[in-house]
Formats: structure tokens, sequence, C-alpha cells
């Protein structure tokens, strides 16, 4: 009986292990997917963004135009024109806000995987350090 009880409980453990390694797993999924779809996101809203400059700049060159048409006024003195301009450059503002985020973010993961591919070298050391350390030896007779 001691047999099946010990096989019953081994088989048991790797059960509990490998559910808990699966648990860990979707965990890091899930956050990863989190970082996906925020990125995408980000992504999207600067695709956006380039979509409404490409609208102002077309508008800013059909009023040019108009105003160039008339040789004696100048297309920068026109409120309008500069109102766009200044659209433009609030847009611009965004989408390098949103881009340095996404630098920040970037570096940051890049940092901590470093640190965390760092941290397992010196943790594969330590493990092999004390291996030696603690290691047993036998005496020659």
């Amino acid at each position: 009986m001691a047999f099946w009880d010990k096989l019953k409980r081994d088989i048991k453990k790797g059960i509990d292990e490998g559910l808990h390694a699966f648990k860990e797993g979707t965990t890091v999924i899930k956050k990863r997917a989190e970082t996906l779809s925020d990125d995408v996101k980000n992504k999207v809203k600067v695709f956006e963004l380039k979509q409404k400059i490409q609208v102002h700049l077309t508008d800013l060159g059909g009023r040019v135009y108009e105003i160039a048409s008339d040789r004696r006024r100048n297309p920068l003195a026109n409120d309008k024109v500069k109102a766009i301009v200044e659209k433009i450059k609030k847009i611009e503002a965004q989408i390098e806000k949103i881009e340095a985020r996404e630098q920040k973010k970037a570096s940051a993961a890049r940092t901590a995987r470093k640190a965390k591919k760092r941290a397992g070298k010196t943790g594969a050391r330590k493990t092999a350090a004390k291996k030696t350390v603690t290691g047993r030896r036998t005496k020659k007779a």
C-alpha cells in the first residue's frame, strides 16, 4: 500500500506544480496582452491624429491657394491660415507626447528585462557556488 500512496502523492504533487506553472503562465500572458492592447490603442490614436493633420493640411493648402491667387494678399497674414497652422501644431504636440510615453515604456521594459536577465545569471552563479560549498566530501582511506 505504501507504494500506491507514494505514487498517488507524487502524481498529485506533479499536477499541483503543473497547475501552479500554468497559472503563472496565464498571468504573464494576460499582462503581456494588456500591454499589447495599450500599444495598439496608442498606435491607432497616433494614426487618427496623423489623419487629422492630413485633413488640416489639405484645408490649409486650399486656403493658401485661394489667397495666393490674389497676388496682393499674404497667405501667412490670414487669420484662418494661422488658425489651421495652430491646430496642426497642437496635434503634432499630442503625437509627440504619445510617442514619448511609448518610448519611455519601451525603455523601462528593456531595462526590466536586462535586470531580470542579470539577476538570473547571478542567481545561477550563486546556486553553483552553494552546491560546491554545501556538497559532501568523502574521506579517502
